[in-house]
């Protein structure tokens, strides 16, 4: 019986503990030096492209994976029930594989959950000299130096 419950706590420990090594994605924030004081997206603009900049997505890699807390639920929930298996020894076997096993189903679910997908930031400088700062998932044939038309968020080479 303690050596079930000592199986248990130090599951959840690892549990816990791995979690500290998460990674979290490094996205920096939009911002612009001027900006236009009307909404930006309320009217059509000009203006050529000053800068690009590639915002990575947390698709899944090893650096933007995480452990985070549908891991530790997961891992938790899993060695409970694998603790309702069986006895003796088989026991203890079942709340480890069930730890591993929630801990895995658990991050899964998160991991999907929390997907974002690669974007751009355009920073484009209007003609009346302000700054103004798109986010786009595509930048299609857009380049530095593009002379370009903003039309309700949407911008495009002209």
């Amino acid at each position: 019986m303690k050596t079930s419950k000592l199986i248990i706590v130090m599951s959840i420990a690892a549990t816990t503990l791995l979690s500290g090594c998460a990674n979290s994605p490094n996205h920096q924030p939009v911002s612009s030096s001027r900006s236009s004081s009307s909404n930006a997206y309320s009217t059509e603009r000009y203006g050529v492209v000053d800068d690009i900049q590639f915002i990575p997505g947390s698709k899944g890699g090893i650096a933007g994976s995480g452990v985070g807390a549908g891991t530790i639920i997961g891992g938790v929930v899993g060695g409970v029930l694998g603790h309702q298996v069986g006895g003796g020894t088989g026991q203890d076997i079942a709340t480890v594989a069930g730890v591993v096993g929630g801990a895995v189903v658990g991050h899964e679910l998160e991991k999907s959950s929390q997907q974002q997908n690669d974007s751009y930031n355009i920073r484009v400088r209007l003609n009346n000299g302000d700054d103004l700062m798109i986010n786009v998932e595509n930048i299609n044939d857009l380049r530095i130096g593009d002379r370009v038309r903003i039309d309700n968020g949407q911008i495009s080479r002209y």
